[in-house]
């Protein structure tokens, strides 16, 4: 991985400055700066995101390109390539993110229910379009959750993210999520008997915000449009000539030199194809699953799913659910709550790459979930199980979650205007070098040179832990 270059050197970029105002650095990171700008031909704040490392452009580049429309992703205006390969994103500009909304939450004594509601369904709809899309984000966490100031939330920060499939082939949990969307079936998928309301694309919401939560029929009418215009995007996408997204993006000279040729797939980390080995040292350690944490290269997009669980349980408890000081804490710390891992539990587990490197000792009396979330309902309890379950497959999709009876019962998601917002990130998060914020002691890569509360000792094969 490249090396940053250096701070502010966007302000060297011609190309950059003819086009925009650039006016404060607002995150930084080992390898990305990002910037508030506004567009001079039109004065929209804009946020410059400066990448350090060409792998990490590219990703993030295809990804967004391939989500374009999708209203809960943030967008991608266009780009910038400089001659050492560093990147310019330029992108809309989204003031505050999930992290602020539940630290402000903390501080005002919790989040009403209506509104934990809301958010989850717009980030279900975020991490669905990227499923539909084979993409797998790979680092879900509160702080890669922008909101804007009318309370939209959108999926950011596509770096580490990978496009596995082509779109529409993707399957999930072994059922084929494009095709329930384009082709809904209806004697298979019965609606529930309440629908959510659900924000639709480019549609005036202020008619529907005068009336509060929709009614069972306009939302089940919302619902159908939703899904219309999402498959919409779908089949644009794979009717579209590659190039056409590129210049959808970026200039005609940028266009003509893009290095990516409008293609969908990825050479994998480590294989010749778009089917080898992955890599596990993905994410941020508080959300990561456990099967990248005992290594494996073969995964999907459970692993987002997992990430979900994590952040609906902090979305109700104000508090991380498992922060892990290393990945071996990490796993302690999931095992406490949940019990040791078995191929009982999750048939193959003990194929795992480390798997048979580390062993915990048995965890005789587990807390469960329900002592990590004190004071909430069943229905709760029961939608973080549905996600943070040791077998991929088992955990629940998030189109599957949009239909949980959680989410389509009183008190309903409140409509995005009540959604209680700050105003913008804190000035801790804004001063701070590091572009976690208050997430700062999350390892992002796997070590294991913190072992944090357990007891470690050599064996024949590894290591054994006691926690």
């Amino acid at each position: 991985m490249k090396k940053r270059s250096g701070d502010w050197s966007i302000h060297t970029r011609r190309e950059i400055t003819l086009k925009y105002t650039i006016q404060c650095r607002v995150g930084s990171g080992a390898y990305s700066d990002v910037y508030k700008a506004f567009r001079r031909s039109d004065s929209l704040p804009v946020a410059l995101k400066e990448i350090h490392d060409y792998q990490s452009a590219h990703r993030e580049i295809e990804a967004l390109q391939s989500l374009s429309g999708s209203p809960n992703v943030v967008a991608l205006h266009e780009y910038f390539w400089s001659e050492d390969e560093d990147a310019v994103l330029v992108l809309e500009f989204l003031p505050t993110d999930l992290a602020s909304v539940i630290r402000e939450g903390k501080k005002r004594g919790g989040i009403a229910v209506g509104e934990i509601k809301r958010w989850m369904v717009q980030i279900l709809c975020g991490v669905d379009a990227c499923h539909r899309s084979s993409i797998v984000h790979r680092d879900l966490k509160p702080a890669n959750l922008l909101v804007s100031a009318d309370g939209v939330l959108k999926l950011a920060d596509f770096g580490q993210a990978r496009i596995l499939l082509d779109p529409g082939s993707l399957t999930l949990n072994g059922n084929p999520l494009l095709n329930e969307q384009i082709t809904p079936n209806p004697s298979s998928v019965e609606p529930p008997e309440v629908i959510l309301e659900t924000e639709i694309p480019n549609k005036d919401d202020s008619a529907n915000e005068e009336h509060g939560s929709s009614s069972k029929d306009d939302f089940i009418g919302e619902l159908d449009e939703f899904k219309s215009k999402e498959a919409m995007i779908e089949i644009d996408k794979e009717t579209q000539d590659g190039d056409t997204s590129c210049l959808a993006t970026c200039t005609t000279s940028e266009a003509e030199e893009d290095p990516f040729g409008g293609s969908f797939s990825y050479e994998a980390e480590g294989g010749d194809d778009g089917n080898g080995p992955l890599t596990s040292c993905v994410g941020t350690r508080w959300y990561r699953s456990p099967e990248l944490l005992y290594g494996s290269t073969k995964y999907g997009p459970e692993i987002d799913l997992w990430s979900l669980g994590c952040i609906f349980a902090e979305l109700f408890s104000l508090e991380p659910i498992f922060p892990g000081s290393s990945d071996l804490d990490q796993l302690g710390r999931i095992f406490s709550v949940l019990g040791n891992l078995s191929d009982e539990i999750w048939p193959g587990c003990s194929e795992l790459p480390d798997y048979r490197i580390i062993s915990f000792g048995k965890v005789e009396n587990p807390i469960g979930l329900e002592s990590c979330l004190p004071n909430r309902s069943l229905d709760e309890i029961n939608l973080v199980k549905k996600l943070l379950c040791f077998n991929p497959a088992s955990r629940a999709t998030a189109m599957e979650l949009l239909h949980d009876k959680y989410l389509t019962e009183e008190p309903l998601p409140v409509p995005v205007s009540e959604l209680g917002v700050p105003s913008s990130h804190t000035a801790q998060d804004q001063d701070s070098d590091d572009e976690w914020g208050d997430y700062r002691d999350m390892g992002s890569d796997s070590d294991f040179d913190d072992f944090g509360p357990v007891n470690v000792t050599a064996t024949e094969t590894g290591f054994s832990i006691r926690h």
